[in-house]
């Protein structure tokens, strides 16, 4: 039983000789790392396969996550970026067990002992912010000092997400986003978001469980173009 796909014309034989096999047709959902259920949503209404709304309100029940994280407000953070195949007999909430089943192995082969909860949250932020590799033990060292001395994280994304959130999001940042209430703007909470902001990487959740010694507490991208940044350890020097 599945879906079959000829591209060409077939013989009666070949036709049974496929059935026979299973070689059911499979849809390659991509989910690159650093996305967000919204972005998935979008990809998977994309195949044709349901809709964002059905996916987003999968994904908006983390009960598939709570024995790992209890406060997880959504399954954001949880739905592990890889490449997976799926059937036009896979519902919403059969995805989802997949892809956090994907985050559990994922973790458990890290064999932390960290909390999960904020391991995740953290990485998720330094997936948006750090494009390149090597410098997201850096950008997650900066985090965890600030987080250290009280200080807030002032992260464009958490800001952004905030807006998706709400509703409101316009493309950029306009100064009522940094101003909103909004739990998720770190630009006025101190902390950590309530939760993950997007889905985080093997590499981005490595670089929280070992940030680099630096004692930065500032980064800014480089105009270049490299998608790199500068770090300080002073407001001035920022």
């Amino acid at each position: 039983a599945g879906e079959y796909r000829f591209d060409t014309a077939a013989s009666a034989l070949t036709v049974y000789d496929r059935i026979a096999r299973g070689d059911i047709f499979y849809y390659e959902l991509v989910v690159p790392e650093g996305k967000n259920m919204f972005d998935i949503a979008a990809a998977v209404q994309g195949l044709g396969l349901f809709s964002s709304g059905d996916f987003l309100a999968a994904a908006g029940d983390p009960s598939l996550i709570r024995d790992l994280d209890p406060n997880a407000p959504s399954l954001e953070g949880y739905l592990f970026p890889s490449t997976y195949r799926i059937t036009r007999q896979t519902t919403p909430k059969r995805l989802c067990r997949i892809m956090t089943d994907k985050f559990r192995e994922v973790w458990h082969n890290m064999q932390s002992t960290r909390n999960v909860h904020d391991t995740v949250t953290l990485a998720s932020m330094v997936e948006k912010e750090g494009k390149l590799a090597g410098e997201r033990p850096v950008i997650a060292a900066v985090f965890e000092n600030r987080l250290r001395i009280g200080m807030k994280l002032d992260c464009d994304p958490t800001t952004i997400y905030a807006a998706l959130l709400n509703h409101s999001y316009r493309g950029t940042i306009y100064r009522s986003d940094l101003n909103s209430e909004q739990p998720y703007n770190t630009y006025r909470h101190a902390g950590l978001p309530p939760g993950p902001i997007a889905n985080p990487g093997l590499p981005s959740l490595q670089a929280v469980l070992e940030p680099a010694p630096s004692k930065a507490l500032y980064f800014v991208a480089r105009p270049d173009g490299s998608g790199g940044h500068t770090f300080s350890e002073t407001i001035a020097a920022h």
